[in-house]
This record gives C-alpha cells, structure tokens and sequence, in this order.
C-alpha cells in the first residue's frame, strides 16, 4: 500500500503506555500513523521503536497549548488531504490533591479537566476540518468507566470506594464531548465514540494486576476501525457496551 492511498491516524499521548500501543496496531493495520509527544524526542525515539510494525510519523503536540495543536494540524494538513482516525489518548490523572467533592483541591480538578477535557476539545477543533475530508472519519476518546454517573447510585458500586473525583469528572465532561459531537456530525461519515481500555499497567497506573497497555489498546484500537454501520456516540469496553 503505498502513501497516496493509505489511511492516516493521529494518536495523541503516543509515546508510551496505552497510546503508544495503539499506534502500533493501527500501523500493524496499515495506517500510517502520526505519534503526537509533548517530548519531541521521546517521540522520535516511540516512532524508531515501531518503524518495524509499519510507516509512523512524529509531529511536536501538546494539547494544552493552542499554538502545538495549530502548529501540528498545519503540519499534519501539509503532508496529507485528509486526516481517517483521530485517537483523543494523551490524559492525566493528577494525585496532589485528588479527593472527594469535599475535599478536593479546585486546582486539581482544573489540571484534569485542562488535559481530559480541554485538550481533546483543542485538538478536535483544530482536525476536524481534516476529518471531515476522510470518506470515514473516526474519533476516538479515551475514557474510563470511573466517569460513569450509574453506578454512584449504587451503594454497593466499586466506583464509590475510590476517594477521588477530579479524574473521574474530567473523564464524564469527556464523555459528554462524545455525546455532543457525535449528534453534531450524524450527518457525515464520522463515528465518535468513547472507550475504557480498562485497568493497565502504565505510568498513571501502577497496579501490577493491570494487563499490558497492549491489551487495553485494543479497544481504541476496535473504535478507530469501525465499518459504516458500526455505532456513534457509544460508550463501550472491550467486553461492549458501558454505563454512561
């Protein structure tokens, strides 16, 4: 396959972890695909690392900063007419002063929300003009099943043991991003939905029961290449379908 005809992807926070592992299957599949790194060079190095699972590009992204995202997307927009799959993956979970509504610090939550929210936001403004021009345009946001608001009626829901609310929150607003643009875009070819990789074992989570960031991947991963009857503003798992 060669660069005219092959379909492009953008994976934000891919220099490691979860989005690093989705760059490599989507690769694997036959995209060339952009790894987005606030860290240049972490990023050339994730980009050496896979070039023997398929063509992968570096381009300077911060989703925090106006100025990266624009300067990416002209980037980006330069080198191809159109963008296939756009893999919203770079988060933060911040632990100063994570805590309950009570307790937590505003701070906190304003830093998840900057990156949980906003940057996705930011980064989806500033692609969807190249999305728009793909035949069958994905959005994926990756998000978690800690944002669902159910299971906190529930007193015997898992969710409400985790003393932590700025992360979650910032994961539902991301959730509701999902909702919101994909009832904007039904009229196009464009899918945007959220998935939950689950628990894996990256540098936001050190649980050593967590799976391989290549197991939790595969979701995004699955979102990315849905057929044109697959579902758009869905919220799913591995497994299928989660609690918005």
């Amino acid at each position: 396959m060669n660069n005219i005809t092959k379909r492009t992807a953008l994976v934000t926070g891919a220099n490691k972890g979860i989005g690093l592992e989705t760059a490599r299957q989507l690769a694997e599949a036959g995209y060339l695909v952009w790894i987005g790194s606030r860290d240049l060079d972490r990023g050339r190095a994730a980009a050496e690392a896979l070039s023997a699972h398929g063509e992968v590009r570096v381009v300077a992204l911060d989703v925090t900063d106006e100025n990266s995202v624009r300067s990416a997307a002209a980037e980006i927009g330069a080198a191809h007419d159109s963008l296939d799959v756009l893999v919203n993956n770079a988060g933060v979970a911040k632990v100063e002063g994570e805590g309950l509504p009570s307790t937590v610090a505003l701070e906190t939550v304003r830093e998840d929300l900057e990156v949980n929210l906003f940057g996705p936001l930011r980064v989806t403004q500033a692609f969807l003009p190249l999305v728009r021009k793909s035949p069958e345009g994905r959005i994926v946001n990756v998000s978690t099943k800690m944002a669902s608001l159910g299971p906190l009626a529930d007193p015997e829901s898992v969710q409400r043991a985790f003393p932590v609310f700025a992360y979650p929150v910032s994961k539902t607003a991301l959730n509701s991003l999902t909702g919101w643009l994909a009832a904007e875009l039904a009229d196009t070819p464009i899918k945007v939905n959220s998935v939950c990789p689950g628990v894996n074992r990256t540098d936001m989570n050190s649980d050593p029961s967590g799976r391989h960031p290549s197991e939790g991947a595969k979701v995004a991963v699955r979102a990315a290449m849905l057929h044109a009857d697959g579902p758009t503003g869905s919220f799913f798992d591995i497994d299928g379908p989660a609690p918005w």
